[in-house]
């Protein structure tokens, strides 16, 4: 089974982001594999374990990302792949990787890909989706359990609070979702190994694909911090002059009565 893995390399939100000029600041920010990535390839691994095959995860991005997809092999992925965009393309979105992405998978033989629900540096889900539409393959998001046998696949899939289960067949794009499975820690024996497993890296060219055919969709205007939280107020007192106190602030300072 040829299993791909779509994975995003993507700031550590959990760190301190510094915002410059409407950017995002690079410098000294930590980069990490997109979280809902790691059930992918986490997914993708013990899928080739119980079916056979092979898990190859591609990134697009940056020679930068070479550092996250040597963690993916060294987590048990088989091969990596980098489509560096860095000198071809400026401003990229959604559509810019989905498309790279899917060219490349065109000429694979492709059972099953895998991406995360969601990128937590942008939230907008489309990636995965919009390569499987390219691929004309069928897809579905937000899953919480896989089973194949044969080309016959059930899924069940997280749907605002209740599951959905859902039987389709292969080739299959699927979005991983948490509580998918538990991604695990690269092993010392796995971060040797990943050393010497094949990382091929490429560029749009590679893909017959020129600047005019990835150009963005979309415009990012500007980036900003959310405002500062200030401070709450804690009420004390008798229950009737904090009531009366909390009318008096709801009305003057918030003006939401």
């Amino acid at each position: 089974m040829n299993i791909f893995v779509l994975m995003k390399r993507t700031f550590d939100t959990e760190e301190k982001i510094a915002i410059q000029n409407g950017q995002i600041n690079e410098d000294g920010a930590e980069f990490i594999i997109n979280p809902y990535d790691e059930y992918a390839i986490e997914e993708a691994i013990t899928v080739r374990d119980q079916h056979g095959g092979e898990v190859t995860v591609v990134s697009v991005g940056n020679e930068e990302g070479e550092k996250q997809l040597r963690t993916a092999l060294a987590m048990g992925a088989d091969k990596a792949v980098l489509i560096n965009t860095e000198d071809d393309v400026e401003n990229g979105d959604q559509f810019t990787t989905a498309k790279i992405l899917s060219e490349y998978l065109k000429g694979k033989e492709v059972d099953l890909v895998i991406a995360g629900n969601v990128a937590i540096d942008g939230g907008s889900g489309q990636v995965g989706p919009r390569v499987a539409d390219q691929l004309d393959i069928p897809f579905i998001t937000t899953i919480t359990k896989l089973d194949i046998d044969g080309d016959k696949v059930t899924v069940v899939r997280d749907v605002e609070g209740d599951s959905e289960v859902i039987e389709t067949s292969l080739p299959l794009l699927v979005t991983a979702q948490q509580g998918l499975n538990e991604p695990r820690y690269p092993s010392l024996p796995g971060i040797m190994k990943a050393k010497k497993k094949p990382l091929e890296e490429l560029e749009i060219d590679d893909l017959d694909l020129d600047e005019d055919d990835v150009e963005a969709k979309t415009k990012t205007i500007e980036i900003y911090l959310p405002p500062k939280k200030e401070a709450g107020k804690v009420l004390e007192g008798e229950l009737t002059d904090q009531v009366s106190e909390l009318v008096q602030l709801l009305r003057n300072e918030a003006k939401v009565v």
